[in-house]
């Protein structure tokens, strides 16, 4: 139904005596105008407001829950930290109808103390909401990149600020990984050599096959050695300066200056009916498990309980894991998310 069929139209009221005709008469066709232009104006308004409130957001399919497990291994001190949100929604105001759930979910692998991992797990979330985009968005990807490299900027910058107000000034850095999920679609922004896969089933083969989503930032890949040694650093033995292991982190004030980035790589992956779950793991498991090796063990783990996607077996599965990679001598902090999804 036509929203304006019950508004006259200035210009056919033409009853004698009319107060309206009077008007026009004497102003002419400057106030006929006048009249068109208030009418055409409301309508546009009524119009807009019609299409904002018919518009219809499709919600997010799949949902999504999380499990962490974390084991200090053969370290004196647990240097790993992480974040687990399945529920970020609630944590970010002003958000688009668009957007119907935000999940995150981050590993931090510290080195040279836990003081950096540590600042991160208790500030990336924070500081992804205040950089977060408001209202509606035009070039999604665009300002989710831009919120992540703005975020990893902030966290770097503060912590450095933070460790060199110390005495002597702190030297800790840390990896980085960290998976936005907006809707049923994951960001992943990396840092160095912690890692995220996703379970996914292959109709090809019919097997479940690991799906690599970030990729190591190591002192030894050409791209990472060029920046290195352009910035007046040096690599030997695959090591920044022949110290240090990661080519990007958060932290470590005294390679900042020698071509260690805190730029993350960010990567998008769409999910699908093919999907089972999502970990996220610091290299203490990637020393003791392939990317293949870590999936086959988990739905080994998974498939053999009555509900395979029940919270006991993820849960299961997750513990197990960390202990089986401590047991393989990792010799690490291993941590590990395990994100079950479903529909």
């Amino acid at each position: 139904m036509d929203l304006f069929g019950d508004l006259p139209d200035p210009l056919e009221s033409t009853s004698t005596g009319s107060s309206t005709i009077s008007v026009e008469s004497k102003n002419g066709k400057k106030r006929a105008s006048l009249d068109e232009a208030v009418v055409e104006e409301k309508k546009i308004k009524c119009d807009e407001k019609k299409i904002e409130e018919s518009k219809t957001y499709k919600k997010h399919k799949y949902k999504l829950k999380g499990y962490v497990s974390a084991q200090k291994g053969e370290r004196e001190e647990m240097q790993d930290a992480h974040v687990l949100l399945n529920d970020y929604t609630s944590h970010i105001p002003q958000l688009h109808p668009s957007i119907s759930r935000l999940a995150l979910y981050c590993v931090f692998d510290g080195h040279g103390g836990s003081r950096a991992s540590r600042f991160a797990s208790s500030q990336l979330h924070i500081v992804l909401r205040d950089t977060f985009p408001k209202g509606d968005v035009n070039n999604v990807e665009k300002e989710i990149r831009k919120t992540f490299i703005e975020t990893f900027k902030s966290l770097d910058e503060n912590f450095l600020h933070k460790a060199s107000k110390n005495k002597p000034s702190w030297k800790d850095g840390t990896t980085a990984v960290s998976v936005l999920v907006i809707n049923d679609t994951m960001y992943i922004a990396n840092l160095g050599d912690s890692k995220a896969i996703l379970c996914r089933y292959n109709k090809t083969s019919g097997k479940y096959t690991a799906l690599p989503l970030t990729t190591d930032h190591s002192p030894s890949v050409y791209e990472e050695r060029k920046r290195i040694q352009k910035a007046g650093g040096t690599v030997r033995e695959g090591r920044v300066m022949g110290i240090l292991e990661v080519s990007r982190s958060l932290g470590d004030g005294p390679y900042k200056n020698h071509g260690v980035s805190c730029l993350p790589d960010i990567k998008r992956c769409q999910l699908t009916d093919d999907d089972r779950y999502l970990m996220v793991a610091c290299d203490g498991l990637w020393k003791s498990f392939t990317m293949e090796e870590s999936i086959k063990f988990v739905n080994n783990i998974l498939d053999t309980g009555e509900d395979c996607n029940s919270a006991t077996q993820f849960e299961t599965a997750c513990t197990k894991l960390t202990s089986e990679a401590v047991l393989r001598l990792s010799g690490d902090n291993v941590t590990v998310i395990l994100t079950s999804i479903y529909s």
